[in-house]
């Protein structure tokens, strides 16, 4: 039974938006769940995965309302019933489960918790590796880039010099593609730029060696501009526009993770709430658990500051300046579509197990033909953004996924106006996924693109220009 299904079941059975405790009999919860664990082991598929759903919920309640004795039971006994080896259900609820036990540890024991952590911290390259194994099972990121690279080609059309910004430069097969797609064109191939941006060398470098042996082959006149550095870190005058270029820029999950670095400046001088969590907790763990329970679900977890108006993001609004100032022709941007930055710890705990169980349940469907990328992309990428999004807050949480309609927003504030996707660049978008599971499918919203998995968006596309 798909992860999907059941949280419907779950959400019919107790209301979606219910988040209290009354998701599980939790008054005297050891003597409900105690040992001997037997009766969880004997629960048949359909029955282990709606618990578990319900147990992951109540366990995030209690996480959030600073019950923690109580989230420590529940987490337990996920973990008898939660598997990185079992179904779907058992595997996110094991990550899911991890997540939130280092929720709590982080509030509780701080320097254990980042002790360790410092462990597990992928590098540039690992991270590179498991997006193109991400890249190679599902269609999302395949369609993604397919449609950019023909909205670029159609704003590109008649020019004589061309230069894309790409922000995160990991994947040389769509430009690869553009490249010879350009120069087939009658009229020739204009001179092209890449500015390819991504904080690790090696990455670059292999860029640079793929696009520009393949520019030779086609006998195109082309340069590969690599930057080196992070996103929050760059400097768009690096990408050295010259006089008379047609700029184009494609940002491929990027964007999302400045309103981490907005986070950072507006509460840099300012205590955050986990401080003062784990001030109480050291002083008195009954203290902190009555201190939480006035209003659970807005004192523990509610990072006012993670509510952050439009107006009030700076980094990004600077960034987005900085991308008007380009003057570019289009812009595209691809993003997950979910709310990962919510008010509250209930929205954002609901939200990644209701996202991410639909991302499980396409990877178990189009990936098990390669079970090995499979696990590394469960365990390196989903798990890292599962633990990104539960686990940690200010700056440390760079998983702020925003819904289309706040994008929309974002973006009109800051000066841009819609580009509508062509026939045609839907089209081949919709041939792609005709190759994988009919799962798939792209909706059409107000000359925008949604990428979904039966009825659940999980990626959005949309084109830009300057006003």
């Amino acid at each position: 039974m798909r992860v999907r299904s059941q949280l419907d079941m779950a959400g019919a059975e107790h209301g979606s938006s219910q988040t209290s405790s009354s998701l599980i009999p939790w008054t005297s919860l050891s003597t409900v769940l105690g040992p001997p664990y037997r009766w969880l082991k004997e629960l048949k598929t359909e029955e282990r995965g709606l618990y578990l759903i319900h147990l992951l919920r109540a366990c995030a309640y209690h996480v959030a309302a600073g019950n923690i004795e109580n989230a420590d039971i529940g987490l337990e006994h996920s973990s008898h019933l939660a598997s990185r080896d079992g179904d779907s259900m058992q595997r996110i609820a094991a990550y899911f489960t991890e997540a939130l036990a280092d929720k709590l540890l982080k509030v509780s024991r701080p320097r254990l918790s980042k002790a360790l952590n410092s462990t597990r911290i992928l590098s540039p390259y690992e991270k590179n590796e498991v997006q193109k194994f991400f890249f190679d099972i599902c269609p999302f990121l395949k369609v993604a880039y397919l449609i950019t690279i023909e909205a670029i080609l159609e704003a590109m059309d008649g020019e004589k010099m061309a230069h894309i910004i790409d922000l995160c430069s990991f994947e040389p097969a769509q430009w690869i593609h553009l490249l010879r797609t350009i120069s087939a064109r009658p009229e020739g191939a204009p001179h092209l730029r890449i500015t390819g941006i991504h904080e690790d060398k090696e990455v670059l470098d292999k860029m640079a060696l793929e696009l520009t042996g393949e520019a030779e082959k086609l006998v195109i006149p082309f340069q590969f501009n690599p930057v080196l550095g992070k996103l929050e870190n760059l400097n768009l005058e690096s990408s050295g526009i010259r006089t008379g270029e047609a700029v184009a820029v494609s940002a491929v999950l990027q964007l999302h993770t400045l309103l981490a670095t907005d986070e950072e400046l507006l509460t840099r001088n300012s205590p955050s709430v986990e401080k003062n969590l784990q001030t109480h907790f050291h002083m008195d763990q009954h203290t902190l658990r009555e201190f939480l329970e006035k209003d659970p679900i807005n004192v523990y977890v509610a990072s006012p500051d993670s509510a952050l108006s439009l107006s009030a993001s700076p980094k990004m609004g600077s960034f987005l300046n900085s991308l008007w100032s380009l003057s570019p022709k289009l812009m595209v941007i691809t993003e997950q579509e979910a709310n990962h930055h919510g008010f509250t710890f209930m929205e954002r705990a609901n939200g990644t197990l209701d996202y991410y169980a639909a991302l499980f349940d396409c990877l178990e469907s189009t990936g098990s033909r390669e079970p090995k990328k499979q696990q590394q992309v469960e365990k390196m990428l989903f798990a890292e953004e599962i633990k990104n999004i539960i686990a940690c807050e200010g700056a440390e949480r760079k998983e702020r996924h925003e819904k289309l309609d706040k994008w929309v927003l974002r973006l009109e504030l800051a000066g841009f106006g819609k580009v509508p996707f062509s026939y045609h660049g839907r089209l081949q978008g919709r041939v792609l996924l005709q190759k994988y599971d009919h799962g798939y499918n792209i909706k059409e919203e107000n000359g925008r693109l949604v990428i979904c998995w039966h009825d659940r968006s999980l990626f959005s596309i949309s084109g830009w220009r300057r006003n």
